[in-house]
């Protein structure tokens, strides 16, 4: 079954509604018992890292989705924040995070460019993916410490990883759920196998 993790920060409705557009059920996750059957786990992220962490904390959800991502390598999808805490530490709020993927969370220079970044923007996948443009709100990026980790790269002021992916974690920077057909065509890769 496909979990969209429903906190207080996110934006799980929205996801929601760009799965059943796919024509794929999926319920939500709210407690940790909702985590024991998945075979897709999608945590939405609208917000800051601290915020987010917080409401995972509050829900006490944090251990079963360990045990389910970790442990039963069950196919994750972090997206926005959902991806950013994914990291072992984000600047926003000098908040640790999961610490899944080695890495941290840094700020985009806003003496150089407009923060947040807002609007669509190109992703060039590192795999055979063609690259599509997505829909971005965000005032931090992603800098892992393994290359290998990076799926997708954009342009703002320079290079940032927009993408990322190591075994069954996914994790997407841009809003896929807002992305038109280009998201919609991700987001079925990812719970029907095409990723």
């Amino acid at each position: 079954m496909i979990k969209i993790i429903d906190y207080k920060a996110g934006n799980a409705p929205s996801v929601m509604h760009a799965v059943k557009r796919l024509g794929i059920s999926a319920e939500f996750a709210r407690v940790p018992e909702d985590l024991q059957d998945a075979t897709h786990i999608i945590l939405p992220g609208v917000g800051s890292a601290k915020a987010t962490m917080d409401s995972l904390n509050e829900l006490e959800i944090l251990d079963a989705l360990k045990i389910a991502v970790i442990e039963r390598e069950v196919k994750f999808l972090g997206i926005c924040v959902g991806m950013q805490i994914m990291f072992e530490h984000s600047e926003e709020d000098d908040c640790d995070c999961l610490g899944w993927l080695k890495g941290r969370v840094v700020k985009f220079d806003s003496s150089k460019i407009r923060v947040p970044q807002m609007g669509w923007n190109e992703v060039r996948f590192t795999d055979c993916r063609e690259s599509d443009y997505f829909y971005f709100v965000n005032s931090y990026y992603a800098k892992p410490n393994n290359k290998s980790d990076i799926w997708g790269i954009t342009d703002y002021d320079g290079e940032f990883c927009s993408a990322v992916k190591r075994g069954n974690i996914y994790g997407t920077q841009f809003h896929a759920e807002k992305s038109g057909e280009a998201g919609l065509s991700l987001l079925k890769d990812f719970l029907l196998g095409g990723v």
